[in-house]
């Protein structure tokens, strides 16, 4: 899973509308390959936001969630120029972890 997530971060007023598209196949561990066999499930379970280093949003996610799931938010308070970061972690361990400025 080499593909990095996209996050656009741009300011509003007082506020910054930030869109996250996450790579990430999601698979629900109900759906069988060509020889019958159940995939096993594979899904980001936990996502983190943050906002100049301080954590502004968390969610648990499961297997509902769709392939390359895509997530938008708002951050109250944040300027042009202040960092947004995105992380997530899935049900296998692995994770990622990506960094936009606000514009």
């Amino acid at each position: 899973m080499a593909d990095p997530m996209r996050i656009r971060a741009q300011v509003a007023g007082n506020n910054a509308t930030v869109r996250v598209l996450m790579s990430h196949e999601m698979e629900s561990g109900q759906r069988k390959d060509a020889a019958g066999k159940l995939v096993p499930a594979w899904h980001i379970a936990e996502v983190t936001a943050t906002h100049n280093g301080k954590t502004v949003m968390t969610a648990e996610w499961g297997p509902a969630v769709s392939k390359n799931p895509f997530l938008q938010f708002t951050v109250k308070g944040a300027k042009a120029g202040d960092k947004v970061g995105v992380s997530w972690k899935d049900n296998k361990g692995e994770s990622r972890t990506d960094e936009a400025t606000v514009s």
